[in-house]
């Protein structure tokens, strides 16, 4: 495969930290036993999440520096220390503790990025609850199905959210109590009969709380995620994770004392919570909360207004960037960002090399997913970048690109990406599924159930998911190869690709198009971009229909949903979309 190398400049020596174990050496326990030693165990061996993020920081020399700095919907500003953060989620877990939530119960938040999202969230975790925070976009059925399936006895929310679920609260029988967060200056609403005024019951509750005694197996946080087919399942994660996400937040972030951060996912997803909450607090940085929706000038202005430094987003909202020009970042001072990365499908290599002259640096992609509960592949912020591919396995874990009877396959051969159980975010079953659950484990590896492959310098290259891989006379053909061709072309916003069954060749390759703004379809815009395509790889695995699309169908984490593009292509039942974004 031909791509371009992006070399790493030479880095200021007063931001140089210490050399990585090596990632070539995958079984070196001492990796993970070294960051474990970095972190505040609990008196007795105990782990928390919640201690690990704020109290040993509010603890600490760090008491007084700024955590969180939150922007809402109208460009009201609040600012919260680690300590105010402590007796916040202190407060909080007295509340859950006064209300009957026992260790292990769940405790679900459904709201928008708000303050008190973060506290409930850390409050839950002290109590020993299982937290789960949902996508504030979800409707009525979405929402059921989750608080159902994982017997949540209590759900936190706010008014508006409130009632747009209404209709499914009265089935919802293990639910014990709604908390709702009604803040006057942001929605002054009644509350519904039966409900609780999270400002009522915090006004009232000790700021005095000792952490309940959690060992690092026990389950902390669940996020459901959804297959091609069936309910959505929950991945539990334990309180262990922390210290991959807190090393992942050195190794891949780059965080330092002195950064400001932004995630600009959100908590009910799991790159919301894992970095956008536990790796940057974990690592006591102050972190950016913007409560806005995605507007091109409004996400610069945030980077220039509150200098953020190290920026971690997501392929769609780069293309979307992309789509909204150069001459936008131009008017914003965009200067003080120094690492910015990308995850939830993989980073065309297009993306990369137009972020080059715009922050004038590589966006970094990396690879994990709900179910590693941190990053297990990257490109690290000292690594040459080679775009299109999604880096190297973090220290300590161990990665391999399998056939199917599970064996591994030799450099450049397309296979099963696999990953060798045992990091310390892996889930450790899907809520009340064990059967799932187990599999997911072939002959000692977790597979992942992506494709991949990898080069003779151990760079990985993400091929497509089990499902998405086009057959097309005999040959594999991986749909993120021929979308990230077509948004080569400069009419080209989006692309999604899928196979279509075929009585000669299996499948042949069709791609769904969503246009730039300027450009209309047509019957010679369709023949343009074919051409286009067909000019940049084999003529056997480029498109042979392309249909233009206003938009194309996305889950709120920003992924093109291609089982639903093939679905309505071929007239299939969709399956779950409870995670579709809304236009």
């Amino acid at each position: 495969m031909d791509y371009q190398v992006i070399r790493k400049p030479k880095p200021d020596e007063s931001r140089v930290k210490p050399r990585l174990p090596d990632p070539g050496d995958p079984h070196d326990a001492a990796i993970w036993e070294t960051v474990q030693k970095e972190l505040d165990w609990l008196p007795g061996g105990f782990l928390n999440k919640a201690y690990e993020c704020i109290d040993r920081h509010a603890l600490g020399p760090n008491q007084g520096k700024k955590a969180l700095v939150w922007e809402g919907k109208n460009g009201e500003v609040e600012t919260y220390t680690f300590a105010e953060l402590k007796r916040e989620s202190d407060k909080f877990a007295n509340v859950l503790n006064g209300l009957g939530v026992e260790k292990g119960d769940r405790v679900f938040m459904l709201m928008e990025r708000v303050p008190e999202l973060y506290v409930a969230f850390f409050g839950g975790l002290k109590v020993g609850a299982v937290v789960g925070p949902l996508f504030s976009a979800f409707g009525p059925e979405p929402v059921k199905d989750r608080l159902l399936d994982s017997g949540a006895k209590i759900l936190v929310t706010q008014p508006g959210l409130r009632r747009r679920i209404a209709e499914v609260i009265p089935d919802l029988q293990q639910l014990r109590h709604v908390i709702v967060a009604n803040t006057a200056s942001r929605d002054p609403s009644p509350l519904a009969e039966g409900d609780l005024s999270y400002e009522a019951l915090m006004s009232e509750a000790s700021s005095e709380w000792e952490i309940v005694e959690t060992t690092m197996y026990d389950h902390s946080v669940m996020h459901y995620t959804s297959g091609t087919t069936g309910k959505p399942k929950g991945a539990v994660h334990c309180h262990h994770a922390i210290v991959q996400q807190y090393a992942t937040g050195k190794w891949v972030l780059d965080l330092h004392e002195d950064d400001i951060y932004w995630c600009t996912a959100d908590p009910g997803w799991v790159t919301g919570t894992s970095y956008g909450i536990l790796a940057p607090w974990s690592n006591g940085v102050t972190q950016v909360i913007y409560e806005g929706g995605f507007r091109a000038s409004a996400w610069y202005e945030v980077i220039e207004k509150h200098g953020v430094t190290v920026w971690y987003t997501a392929p769609t909202a780069i293309r979307m960037l992309m789509k909204a020009g150069t001459d936008v970042p131009k008017r914003h001072d965009l200067s003080s960002l120094r690492h910015i990365l990308s995850v939830g499908e993989p980073l065309n290599p297009e993306a990369i090399m137009w972020g080059l002259p715009v922050f004038q640096q590589a966006i970094h992609d990396n690879w994990w997913q709900t179910e590693t509960g941190a990053i297990l592949i990257a490109n690290y912020p000292a690594m040459d970048v080679r775009p299109g591919s999604m880096g190297k396995p973090i220290p300590g874990v161990e990665a391999a690109i399998l056939d199917d009877d599970y064996v591994r396959l030799p450099v450049g051969t397309e296979g099963h990406l696999a990953i060798r159980p045992g990091w310390p975010s892996m889930f450790r079953t899907y809520w009340r599924d064990s059967e799932r659950y187990n599999s997911r484990f072939r002959k000692g590896w977790y597979i992942t159930g992506d494709r991949a492959r990898v080069d003779q310098d151990g760079y990985y290259w993400f091929v497509g998911r089990e499902d998405d891989v086009i057959n097309t006379a005999g040959h594999l053909v991986g749909p993120f190869e021929v979308e990230s061709v077509l948004i080569g072309h400069p009419a080209v916003a989006e692309a999604g690709v899928i196979g279509k069954p075929d009585p000669i060749a299996m499948e042949v390759v069709k791609a769904f198009v969503a246009l730039k703004d300027g450009f209309e379809p047509s019957q010679k815009l369709r023949s343009e971009i074919m051409g286009f395509a067909r000019e940049r790889m084999a003529a056997g695995i480029a498109p042979r229909e392309i249909e233009f699309l206003p938009s194309l169908p996305k889950t709120r984490s920003g992924k093109i949903m291609r089982r639903l593009l093939k679905a309505r292509e071929l007239g299939l039942p969709e399956g779950d979309t409870s995670t579709l974004e809304e236009d």
